[in-house]
């Protein structure tokens, strides 16, 4: 364990917050993966609903994955999607794209549990400016890889001698894996770049107790083994490295300073379209 990335935690307003990996001054990216977001665990109230306000994105692909709760995904292109546990939703922004994610209406006023990740996919400079997508993904649409012990569902890219159906651009590596008490697995080096994120339970990698709630970066070549103490769920991540330096402000990524300009100039303008429905935004921030 070369690299350990420890969380910050990040409010995304309202009392709600976030563990934040990356990006970290330690680690800018891994594989396409230029932003990771540990959501919850959390009990959100009757009176405490997420209600993230429409914002903008451009250069990247979101992608939100649940264990708990549901969020309610509406978008410029007239997308509405709700997501819930083991769904896929992935969002390219491309040259631009808006949208707002909050609790769906069946379940506001009532209290629930809300825990997943949020990851951003830098896009290859030669699809930074295609047109915005969006796709859903259920659950049962996804491959899944049993040994003993040990499940994993591949949410994107390609794993295990499987592949999803989500359509990406660059190769990608992104496992949602839990292991029963005492089962181990070896982590094959079938991408360039690979971490580990220990989301529940006691784990170690190759005999070393790996810390949870901290990004593990992988050395390059190698095949570890992760042994689970007791039951424990980790989110395998990595692929292809990102193909070139990516400026991230705010909500955008870019290879170019400049097309970030332009794309903080554009949402003060309200040019990067609007939420079929909403009313609300999030301002541009000052810094």
């Amino acid at each position: 364990m070369t690299l350990v990335v420890p969380p910050r935690v990040h409010d995304l307003g309202g009392g709600f917050t976030v563990k934040r990996l990356i990006p970290h001054a330690s680690c800018r990216s891994v594989g396409p993966f230029v932003f990771f977001d540990h959501i919850g665990p959390a009990e959100l109230g009757p009176d405490t609903p997420l209600d993230v306000r429409p914002h903008p994105h451009i250069g990247l692909a979101t992608v939100t994955y649940l264990w708990e709760g549901a969020i309610m995904h509406r978008d410029s292109l007239g997308s509405a999607q709700e997501i819930q546990p083991g769904d896929v939703n992935w969002m390219t922004a491309g040259r631009g794209i808006v949208h707002s994610e909050r609790t769906p209406e069946r379940l506001r006023g009532k209290s629930h549990r809300m825990h997943g990740l949020q990851t951003w996919v830098a896009l290859p400079r030669a699809h930074e400016e295609t047109a915005p997508d969006f796709a859903h993904h259920p659950a049962a649409t996804l491959p899944v890889v049993e040994l003993p012990g040990v499940r994993m569902r591949v949410v994107a890219g390609d794993a295990f001698g499987e592949t999803s159906p989500v359509q990406v651009l660059a190769r990608t590596l992104y496992v949602a894996i839990d292991l029963s008490a005492e089962a181990s697995l070896v982590l094959p080096a079938d991408h360039a770049e690979r971490a580990i994120y220990a989301v529940e339970g006691e784990l170690t990698l190759d005999g070393e107790p790996v810390p949870l709630e901290h990004l593990v970066v992988l050395d390059p070549g190698s095949e570890p083994l992760l042994k689970a103490r007791c039951d424990a769920r980790v989110m395998l991540l990595g692929g292809d490295p990102v193909d070139g330096r990516r400026h991230v402000w705010w909500n955008f990524v870019s290879s170019s300073r400049e097309r970030i300009e332009q794309a903080k100039q554009a949402w003060r303008e309200d040019r990067l379209g609007q939420v079929p429905g909403e009313t609300e935004r999030i301002e541009l921030p000052e810094r």
